[in-house]
Parts: structure tokens; sequence; C-alpha cells
């Protein structure tokens, strides 16, 4: 089918809504009606940000794409790229946003006799690249959440609950398609990899973000230790089976939240180094704002992990320890990798919430005070409902790897920490929004209400992307927000923007070399 089949059409109404009746749609095959456009503008994850754009384009292939990107060029209208709809900001849902490409049917997972790698379509999601790779005997070191897509996921750097053991995503990218356009307008498709004459290209997706160099097509994914001469050895091969349970805190006092905090943070900040005894383990907390200081741990550890039943009830006595009333453990189960990530992992699924979201990466481990601070927020009673403060465990294998070999120069941090509001009334934004502002804020109060890099930080995760950063009014540090996400790697991810994007096609409020809004 020809991209002017799949090429969706509709009038814009007055102030850039979309207008609801009135659609031309013609032959079935070549355009949809009202709803079906307006289903597709808004897939997006953020329900505060909806997309409003004059073109939806559906390619099926890497060809379309160009042309797809071509035909917007030739418009002048601002591009952005979805595959998973899950960024947290208006980095694609933004009323700037003309011509939306939506990548979902590039979705194909397959072995590249050519590059010797897996290629892994921009529009996958994580849990169907898991079930395609199961194939082969191999994983990746992806995320938890099965419905994120792989095209923003993979180029922010992309972690989760391997990522202790086999590092990040990105540390397996050898590399990329990516559809570009010249000083000319022309859409090029580039096949960028390390060892290519577009190295650089490749490089700047390892962590560089997404929607800043072009649109990515495909992946080519092999880890750096393979020559890609057998594909059952080209990626991680997961551990056969996975332990898992959840550690369950009805309720803290401010005196036993400290406690329990202080024991994750100072285990996991032990417990770092690449190759370190607790590599297999990942153990996300999360607290809910119930008023009560309530908090969930899911546990899960590699099962091929050296008496691994006793490491695991080590870590729980270790986080548990002084913490009253103590915490409830749900039983312990061993099941096959494959069954963990289908049950265990967190299901495909729609947002229906309003999030804001602000992340930081741990150095070392929040202080009593700062802990308090968090505890404060969390249990406000004017914000019961659907936010919650995750800890999410990192280093390990991450930590193996020099801070300029990929574009996310993270190495050297132990946690992630995320503050993700989450409400449902509109009218509710601003309080909940300046809720996560603050608390943040106070919490980094001595760096300037933000994680400057340094002693007691590394920054943040662009894909977990935060505007506040670029605003002075919240961060007070007189870092540019680049320095948090990138870091010494900003210089030469500018150097490959301008080679490769010189006309700025692609932008959105925190791309690479981004002009004022």
């Amino acid at each position: 089918m020809s991209l002017s089949r799949r090429k969706l059409f509709a009038a814009a109404a007055a102030g850039g809504a979309l207008a609801a009746v009135g659609m031309p749609v013609g032959r079935a095959q070549d355009r949809l009606g009202a709803e079906e456009f307006a289903a597709l503008a808004s897939r997006g994850y953020n329900r505060r940000f909806q997309a409003r754009p004059a073109n939806i384009f559906v390619p099926g292939n890497t060809e379309e794409v160009r042309r797809a990107v071509a035909d917007a060029v030739a418009r002048d209208s601002r591009i952005a790229a979805r595959s998973g709809g899950h960024c947290f900001d208006d980095f694609v849902d933004n009323a700037q946003t003309r011509s939306l490409i939506d990548l979902g049917r590039l979705n194909a997972v397959g072995w590249d006799e050519q590059h010797r790698a897996f290629s892994v379509g921009a529009g996958a999601d994580i849990g169907s690249v898991y079930s395609a790779l199961h194939r082969w005997g191999v994983t990746l070191p992806a995320g938890i959440c099965l419905g994120v897509g792989m095209g923003g996921h993979v180029c922010g750097g992309g972690y989760g609950p391997l990522s202790r053991r086999f590092g990040l995503v990105a540390d397996h990218l050898a590399g990329v398609e990516v559809v570009t356009v010249d000083d000319a307008g022309e859409a090029n498709v580039v096949v960028a990899t390390k060892d290519s004459p577009a190295r650089d290209l490749w490089w700047a997706h390892t962590g560089g973000g997404g929607g800043n160099f072009g649109v990515v097509t495909r992946y080519l994914l092999r880890s750096p230790d393979s020559d890609g001469s057998d594909a059952a050895l080209a990626l991680p091969r997961p551990p056969r089976t996975m332990l898992n349970a959840r550690l369950i805190f009805p309720v803290t006092t401010q005196d036993s939240f400290v406690r329990l905090l202080g024991n994750y943070l100072g285990f996991f900040e032990r417990h770092s180094a690449p190759g370190n005894e607790f590599a297999g383990l990942y153990a996300p907390l999360m607290i809910r704002t119930t008023g009560t200081g309530a908090a969930e741990m899911l546990i899960l550890l590699d099962g091929e992990t050296p008496d691994a039943r006793r490491r695991f009830d080590d870590f729980v006595a270790t986080v548990s320890a002084g913490v009253f009333p103590p915490p409830i453990l749900t039983p312990v189960a061993e099941l096959s990798y494959p069954d963990t990530a289908a049950q265990v992992y967190y299901a495909k699924g729609v947002n229906t919430t309003r999030v804001k979201v602000k992340a930081a990466y741990l150095r070392r481990a929040y202080s009593p005070e700062q802990l308090r601070i968090f505890y404060r927020y969390i249990t406000d009673l004017g914000f019961l409902g659907e936010s919650q403060l995750e800890f999410l465990p990192f280093g390990g294998a991450i930590n193996a790897v020099a801070a300029d070999a990929t574009a996310m120069p993270a190495r050297d941090s132990f946690m992630k920490v995320l503050i993700h509001a989450s409400w449902r009334l509109p009218g509710d934004d601003d309080r909940y929004v300046r809720w996560a502002r603050e608390m943040y804020r106070d919490v980094h109060a001595s760096t300037g209400g933000v994680p400057v890099p340094g002693g007691e930080y590394g920054g943040s995760y662009i894909n977990y992307p935060d505007p506040d950063l670029a605003d002075s009014a919240w961060n007070t540090s007189g870092l540019p927000w680049h320095a948090f996400y990138y870091g010494d790697n900003y210089a030469r991810l500018l150097r490959v923007k301008q080679a490769y994007d010189p006309k700025t096609v692609f932008q959105h409020r925190l791309s690479i070399g981004r002009p004022d809004w």
C-alpha cells in the first residue's frame, strides 16, 4: 500500500483543535474518519497534553517514513515521531507538532544477516521484543513496563530489571537506521553503526534521547563481546529462573520511613560496583500517596545467583531491620524468565491520568533530613490518590562503562529516583505540578533545587524528561539543563546535531541545540 494510502488527513478547527465533523473520509483505504484520526492523535501517555496535528502518517516501512519526512519538510510542518507513545512530557503531544509520524506498524523483530545483529523496529513494544527474542534464547536488559515502545526507550539509554547484570540497552546497540534531513532539505536514510563513517550518529543514539537527530526506524542490537556469527550468542542469555515476591509496608511513621529508606539506599549504595554479589537483584520501591506512608517493593532476583534464596532473605532482612510495623512478605515464587516477564513485569495498558515527573540519579544516599522532606510531601492528605515516589536500583554492570563511551554519562550512580505525580482532573493541574516541583526543590535545596552532577548526584535521565531543568525559577543552580542529562557529552552531541540535522527539523523543549521556546 502506498504512503498516500497510509497518510491520514484532518482539517484543523480554529485555534488548532481537531475538527470533529466534516472530515473527508473518501475511500476507506485512503483516509480515516474523525474518530480514528482522533484516536491516533491522542495515543500519548500523559493526558495533560494533546497533539493537534494537521497530518498523521502511519508508514509501514523505512521508505514510507522517508517520504513522510520529506512531505512534512516540503510543507514546513513541525515533525514529531511516536513509537510506544510513553513520553512523559509534550515532546510529541505539542501544539507545534503539525506532522505526526506514528511508527506503530514498524514492529518487526528478526535477525539481520547483513549486519549480524537483531533488527528491532522502532514501533515494537518491549513485551513483544522479549517474546520474539526468546525464540533465540536471548534477551535485552530493557524496561519492566511491557507497553513502552523501543523507539524512544533505546536512544534514551534504556534500562530495566536485568541492567545491573547486563548494562543498559544502549550498551548493546550496534547500529541504528534513521531518517535524517540534510542541509538541502532532502530526507535520507542513514544506517549508522559503531564501525561506519556515520559512527557519531550511532553514538548519539546510545543515550542522546529521542526526537533529536531524525526518525529512528529500527535498531541493530548485538552485544559488544559478540561478533554476530551466532544469533543465539549475539545478546545476553537471560537467567533460567527468577525469584520474585513483594515486600509490603502498610503504614510507616516518619521514623520508620527514614529507617526503611536508609536501609534500602544504603544497601544499594554498598552494592553498586560492577559484578557485585547482588548484581542480579532488582527491587524497585514505590511509595504511594495514601496518607500513611505505605510502601511496596517488588523484589526480583536472578535465580542463577549463588545461594539465591539466602541472598534474597538477606536483602529482605537488611531493608526491614528496625522498621515498625514490620513489613509483610508475600510468598516467594520462582518462575522461568519468560514467565517472569509475562506475569510479573508491568502489563501493557493505557494511562488515563495526567502526569508530572521529576527524576534524579543518586551517587550517595539521601540524608535523614532529605528523607523527612519526602515523607512530609508523600503523606500530605491533600494529595491522596495515584501519585507515587519511586526508587529504582541502578549501578552494577551499568557502571562498568566509561562515561563517554555512550551518550548517557551516568555511569557512577546506584539509584534512580522518580517523583511521579498523577491525577485525573484538569482543574488540579497547577496544584499537583507545584506539589511535585516543590518536593523536588526542597529535597535538593542545597544544590539549587536540582540534582547537580557531583559528589551526591548524577543528574537526571532524558527518558524522564523535565523541562523545569531549563527554567531558572526551578533550577537555581546556574547549570544549563543539558548538564543534567548529558554532562560533558553535550558538546559532541551538539556537533552530531549540526552534522545530521543542520536545519533543526527535529526539535522539542529539551532537544539538542534547542532554540528558545
